[in-house]
């Protein structure tokens, strides 16, 4: 699968690279309204952007759906498109999943080159070729894989995001720690989230792509070993499913509302580490480290038991189950990998137990 990731230190120099070695009629490029005003700024007037038509979606996972990629189809034909055009998605996870899917199914497939602008994508999202739409009220349920030609990751998009989003993208860098080494994983937690060293965050950048890349390179379908970087997801997905039916919900007094999704992984790691613990040995101390790193910087999600039966359904659909058995990435320790384990409805329930006390 065709993946090149390139880290830039000159946006232009490497774009005009990338966008040359497609050949292509017409290019198009892809934004929603926060990249629009805080990062377009960066690369509209690259000479290789001259003419290019711009498409601007709605920002945010909510609008992940199919009425906006029905729009970007739309602006696609009435822009002139054809099977020899280029699609640049220039954004967070969101325009990077949604973009690359709405090339990857454009006149049966057109070429896309991804620029990352938030830490989650950079790390996770742009790489690897997974693309898709939520649908029917599930995370990605809808998606094909469909590398990009290249991936671009400039760190200097990263001084664009608040604080949410840098914490966001470094849950999945967290998960990359955890499935890597003791010495990667200690110096993600000891990095200060609240006080940034960009220079430094992008170094670990660096690392965390270069642990994916091996990974899908590895595996480039998820039959296998990919299923690795579900870690915190099972239970994450169903975290984040969760919180977005409060989204137009008028009379919400639970205090609960859609999350970003590296929040919602920090808290599916927390539970998936418990049972960990529990199933394959992962040493309790880790755990708690990690727990005590996550619940300092991500908060708590306040659901009660009440809620576990919804939860447990959500985890029913986990695109990685076979015949209506959960699925779930576990450790034995750090880079200790134990893919496709499994959990009885009562396990899962005293996992839920522990997220809340723990």
């Amino acid at each position: 699968m065709a993946n090149k990731v390139v880290i830039s230190t000159d946006i232009a120099q490497t774009l005009t690279e990338a966008v040359s070695e497609v050949k292509h009629d017409k290019l198009f490029l892809l934004t929603d309204k926060t990249t629009y005003e805080l990062c377009l700024p960066v690369v509209k007037d690259i000479p290789c952007l001259q003419g290019a038509i711009h498409i601007t979606i709605g920002a945010t996972d909510t609008h992940k759906n199919l009425d906006t990629l029905a729009q970007v189809w739309t602006e696609m034909g009435n822009g002139g498109g054809t099977r020899h055009s280029l699609m640049v998605n220039l954004g967070g996870g969101m325009v990077t999943d949604l973009g690359g899917f709405a090339a990857s199914t454009f006149k049966r497939g057109i070429k896309y080159i991804n620029i990352p602008t938030t830490l989650l994508s950079m790390v996770d999202a742009s790489v690897g070729g997974k693309t898709g739409i939520n649908f029917n009220g599930l995370k990605n349920e809808i998606g094909v894989f469909n590398a990009p030609e290249t991936v671009i990751l400039d760190t200097e998009f990263l001084k664009t995001l608040d604080h949410e989003n840098i914490c966001s993208g470094y849950a999945e860098m967290l998960k990359h720690g955890l499935i890597s080494t003791n010495e990667n994983f200690a110096e993600l937690l000891n990095f200060d989230l609240n006080e940034v060293d960009y220079l430094h965050l992008g170094k670990m950048v660096g690392t965390s792509v270069a642990i994916k890349e091996r990974i899908v390179q590895e595996d480039p379908f998820e039959h296998g070993i990919r299923k690795v970087l579900n870690l915190g997801h099972t239970a994450g997905h169903a975290f984040e499913s969760f919180c977005l039916k409060f989204e137009n919900e008028p009379n919400n007094k639970r205090s609960v509302h859609p999350v970003l999704h590296g929040y919602a992984v920090a808290w599916g790691l927390i539970c998936e580490l418990y049972l960990s613990c529990i199933q394959t040995g992962f040493p309790t101390d880790k755990m708690r480290q990690t727990v005590r790193f996550i619940k300092e910087n991500y908060g708590e999600l306040p659901i009660t038991c009440d809620d576990y039966e919804e939860l447990y359904q959500y985890m029913t659909h986990d695109k990685k189950n076979t015949a209506g058995i959960i699925n779930f990435t576990l450790l034995g320790d750090v880079g200790d990998i134990r893919i496709n384990q499994s959990a009885s409805k009562h396990e899962i329930f005293e996992m839920l137990d522990f997220f809340r006390e723990g």
